[in-house]
């Protein structure tokens, strides 16, 4: 249990810059996880296991990708009581990043603008941080999953992308539980461009290729998602849900960032570059979770994300059609307290509708 609440802390974050607020909030779990300051933050794990492309999720609510872009905080992460975390986005190179502000909360709607432009350390900095963390050393039954995400760097040719994604995931492959392939970012030049299908047929021929070469190298087959953004249309939702099966791909996160302004027009920050996240995005994401999951059929695992908010909101993404689900900006709004909301609500509807184990609620 937390010792400290965090709406008490919320205040003095939010009168921050957001990027200032967010360097210093991982700064501090990096700091303390591991330690008995843990405990500030800390919260019990709900048990409510799946199995999904061949593993055990502890329970259905995850750590999206890009709040622990450098892999630091995967215990202190751990400790809020999320069933699995993804981090990353992650490229071949160290990059900067788009240049700063990059930032931008729009409190009244609950949201964030983001343009950070994939900025991180680097693979070799990433590795070692994964290799750091102690999670794995856990003694229980159902130890917490861990998702690595990669991309290209900015300086790469589109036509060369393939290269970096493949550099990627020969690094990251011995440590991961799974592999997310972020083809979806808003705030890389050209790179939602790899969701064409020309593109995308080529990418995830050379990704499904170069897996079965480490799957034989590592004697072990870790999946791999692609992550989508949720600005699609239901043709282009198809043709990317045909090309996943086409190459044997274990799963989809639905969904990255959007560029839509619709629901935030004439609020501060509202126009500025970047991906629009928090609750405006619910429902885009929802749509494209519905239309994979009748593109792709009952069994084929999407990962639910983007703007839960609540543990309503958690349970929205099932309906939809997710197995599991992710969590990002609603963090930095309700803080830790929503994994564990989250992660009963899905529960609780799951056992009031019995049979039900993943997807539709119906």
């Amino acid at each position: 249990m937390s010792l400290i609440p965090y709406a008490l802390a919320r205040p003095f974050l939010f009168r921050l810059d957001p990027e200032t607020a967010h360097e210093l909030t991982m700064n501090s779990l990096a700091r303390t996880q591991g330690t008995l300051l843990a405990r500030t933050y800390c919260g019990g794990r709900v048990s409510d296991p799946i199995q999904l492309a061949g593993l055990t999720f502890p329970n259905r609510v995850g750590l999206a990708a890009g709040l622990d872009k450098n892999a630091r905080c995967i215990d202190g992460l751990a400790a809020m009581g999320f069933g699995f975390v993804e981090v990353g986005t992650v490229t071949p190179k160290a990059q900067a990043g788009n240049p700063k502000p990059r930032m931008f909360r729009l409190p009244e709607a609950r949201a964030l603008i983001n343009r950070l432009g994939f900025n991180n350390d680097g693979l070799q900095a990433f590795i070692s941080n994964v290799k750091k963390s102690r999670f794995r050393n856990q003694t229980t039954q159902s130890p917490l999953l861990l998702g690595l995400n990669i991309g290209k760097n900015a300086a790469t040719p589109i036509e060369n992308a393939a290269n970096d994604y493949l550099i990627c995931l020969d690094g990251v492959y011995p440590h991961a539980d799974y592999v997310t392939v972020n083809i979806s970012s808003p705030n890389t030049k050209n790179l939602r461009a790899l969701q064409s299908d020309e593109a995308l047929d080529a990418l995830l021929g050379r990704i499904a290729e170069r897996r079965e070469s480490l799957a034989r190298q590592h004697g072990k087959r870790v999946p791999i998602f692609v992550k989508i953004a949720p600005d699609l249309d239901e043709a282009q939702v198809e043709v990317i849900a045909a090309t996943l099966k086409r190459h044997v791909m274990d799963g989809v996160v639905a969904t990255n960032t959007t560029l839509s302004r619709d629901a935030v027009k004439g609020l501060p920050h509202a126009e500025e570059a970047g991906g629009l996240s928090g609750a405006p995005l619910l429902e885009a994401s929802n749509r494209v979770i519905r239309q994979l999951r009748a593109a792709l059929g009952a069994g084929f695992p999407i990962i639910g994300v983007g703007g839960v908010m609540s543990g309503d909101d958690a349970v929205s993404k099932i309906k939809a059609g997710a197995d599991v689900v992710q969590i990002y900006t609603g963090l930095i709004y309700r803080g830790p307290e929503l994994v564990t909301q989250a992660a009963l609500f899905i529960k609780s509807s799951r056992l009031n509708r019995p049979g039900f184990r993943g997807g539709p609620l119906g």
